[in-house]
């Protein structure tokens, strides 16, 4: 029988990482300058593995091959095959991150047989002072963008959001952004690693050389539209799973508990993630042992299983995060 997953964290080296992983969400493996705990992967080469129970050792595209739908919700399965559709990640921006933008589907296609990258960032800790940078800040078009660019001030022309807990911000596909140092978020996105680097604020790689960019890459993937907001807005329930973002690739919710909630997938055809940004809670499936999950932890949820009760041990927020197709 299918049991609810963890996976063993794939840690990620940056140069703009710190120890935040491991010091505020309680990862004490992880090693010094981790910018990046990928938390459920099924990108190639970087698969998640099964840490615990007879599944133990497995790796999530194995399991997708032998349990299909079951698993991962036929729907999903139908529209994925074995690739996992999303990436789950924890980040620890000690420094500033680069300015960058990711393909949307098509281009991804063209360029590099995948799909795009559209993704929801969700601030667990910021720094006093720490800023989002996300779209512009104005209408612009490539004329300007390149002039900035080519003078090194482009993020004059970038729109600048303070950064604080709970602050969400959903970033399609041809967005320019960054996030600003000191902020731990984390990040739901389509199952990509295709980055386009296009400024990196003058910094040196431990060689002593400049960091790679993607100029022309990137040009060809920006939105250069202004748009009047850029924060994505929600207001959370308590003891309710309240929405946060609903795009095609992804639905994100978040659960703000002092009390059991009950939750029932019987009319979602798709895998359940939970990511545990605060506090703790026993997850009660089945009729089985309830299984903890601590701050800075994930779990997937066959989409076999229908019905659970999420039981915190304090007060506690969980990201809720599954796949809904419109038909």
């Amino acid at each position: 029988m299918l049991y609810p997953l963890r996976f063993k964290p794939i840690y990620q080296y940056r140069l703009w990482g710190g120890n935040k992983l491991r010091d505020l969400l309680g990862k004490k493996d992880a090693p010094e300058m981790t910018g990046e705990s990928w938390e459920i992967s099924g990108v190639q080469g970087q698969v998640s593995v099964v840490k615990e129970g007879f599944l133990e050792g497995n790796d999530l595209q194995e399991l997708i091959e032998v349990y299909m739908g079951g698993l991962i919700g036929d729907s999903v399965y139908e529209r994925h095959g074995t690739e996992f559709p999303l990436l789950f990640k924890l980040i620890d921006a000690h420094d500033v991150l680069s300015v960058q933008v990711h393909p949307d589907d098509k281009l991804a296609a063209e360029r590099h047989q995948a799909v795009g990258k559209t993704e929801m960032w969700h601030v667990i800790q910021a720094d006093p002072g720490s800023v989002v940078y996300t779209g512009f800040n104005r209408q612009t078009n490539r004329e300007e963008y390149m002039k900035y660019l080519s003078d090194r001030k482009i993020h004059e022309l970038l729109n600048t959001e303070t950064a604080s807990p709970g602050d969400t911000f959903f970033i399609p596909s041809g967005r320019v952004h960054a996030s600003g140092a000191g902020i731990l978020f984390a990040e739901i996105q389509q199952n990509s690693d295709i980055t386009y680097r296009i400024f990196d604020w003058n910094r040196l790689e431990k060689n002593g050389r400049p960091r790679t960019l993607h100029t022309d890459l990137a040009l060809g993937a920006i939105d250069f539209q202004h748009y009047p907001n850029y924060r994505t807005s929600f207001s959370p329930v308590l003891n309710r799973s309240s929405a946060i973002v609903r795009c095609p690739y992804f639905t994100i919710n978040l659960i703000w508990m002092n009390r059991p909630v009950e939750r029932d997938y019987v009319d979602i055809d798709s895998f359940v993630v939970f990511m545990c940004l605060k506090g703790s809670f026993l997850l009660n499936y089945g009729g089985e042992i309830p299984i903890l999950v601590k701050t800075g932890r994930t779990v997937l949820l066959p989409a076999i299983i229908k019905d659970v009760i999420l039981e915190p041990r304090e007060e506690t927020r969980v990201l809720e995060v599954y796949c809904q197709y419109d038909n």
